[in-house]
């Protein structure tokens, strides 16, 4: 699998991420172990996780940074590899209680805290902010996770589910003051358009996540900010999978899309998911999508995106016609 380097740091990481949301869920023991090996394998090397991942499952707050922890000890590999984890995540239910404000140094500290535990590693190659929260100015926000760059257990920092606004101002405080900015944005975003402003894990509406707008496409191509977007694969819909939340893209403009998907696989020998992953590679700015299957045969075929290539014109082809 091919690597790049994210701008503005010395991670040269591969083009598909290993989300492990459901590492310690889902997916348990050996089952688990021969996912992160043979992506490991394919030349994979970048992990994403969460503070809150697995919290819906009895007794399993924690468990998707333990069982990433897990397969780091396992296969002895932590340099080899680089691990993204987020935090300040709101309250998601019973089973995700949290403060009545996550955006503080002292809850985002205390997430560090239990990440680090949980991974047993000394640091976080890439600490993401999973949500928002504009009631916080972004100078206040840049100058905590800064300083948790100074304590040495961050390395750098990315922000999910924000507008392009207000990573701008946030990279425009941080560049002012001699800080570090935000080198990776976290979206929504696929080759679909979804039925849903967004959902969270358990099916209902969540209004704290961000879906990639036309806004954020051009801030992006403007900075080289890098992406990672969550659900690259529309949860399988292009591939025909009816899985998780499988009515969140079923709809009459993204099963045309699905179509011209499907065409353009057969003309270049490939299937409709490295189609679909391979639109968000054709665009101008560095991408890395991040996928989360626990199927080893929907692994392998992800682990096929860097094989196709489309360009400008195929791409929006795609969205279009």
């Amino acid at each position: 699998m091919k690597r790049r380097t994210i701008p503005r740091t010395d991670l040269n990481v591969s083009m598909l991420c290993y989300g492990v949301m459901r590492f310690g869920a889902r997916v348990h023991g050996a089952d688990m172990f021969e996912l992160y090996r043979a992506y490991c394998e394919a030349g994979g090397n970048f992990f994403d996780t969460a503070h809150c991942y697995a919290c819906w499952v009895p007794n399993g707050n924690g468990a998707s940074e333990r069982s990433l922890g897990e397969c780091l000890r396992k296969f002895g590999n932590r340099r080899d590899v680089v691990v993204s984890t987020k935090g300040a995540h709101p309250a998601a239910g019973p089973p995700y209680p949290r403060p009545a404000d996550c955006m503080t140094a002292a809850v985002v500290a205390s997430d560090i805290n239990e990440s680090l535990e949980r991974m047993q590693i000394d640091t976080i190659d890439l600490y993401t902010l999973h949500r928002d929260d504009p009631r916080h100015p972004v100078g206040e926000i840049i100058d905590f996770l800064n300083a948790e760059i100074k304590r040495g257990r961050v390395r750098y920092i990315g922000a999910s589910n924000w507008t392009a606004a207000r990573l701008d101002a946030a990279n425009s405080y941080a560049l002012a003051h001699g800080l570090q900015g935000f080198v990776a944005s976290s979206p929504q975003w696929n080759l679909g358009k979804p039925n849903h402003q967004s959902i969270a894990w358990d099916g209902s509406y969540d209004p704290t996540t961000h879906l990639m707008t036309d806004e954020d496409i051009a801030w992006h191509r403007r900075t080289q900010v890098a992406v990672m977007p969550w659900t690259p694969t529309a949860y399988g819909f292009f591939d025909g999978a009816v899985g998780r939340n499988p009515d969140s893209f079923d709809s009459p403009l993204n099963r045309e899309r699905r179509e011209r998907a499907r065409t353009l696989a057969a003309e270049l020998g490939a299937t409709a998911n490295e189609i679909a992953l391979a639109y968000l590679l054709a665009y101008e700015f560095p991408v890395f999508p991040i996928v989360g299957t626990t199927k080893l045969a929907h692994l392998n075929d992800s682990l096929g995106l860097d094989r196709v290539s489309l360009t400008p014109r195929q791409r929006d082809w795609l969205l279009h016609g």
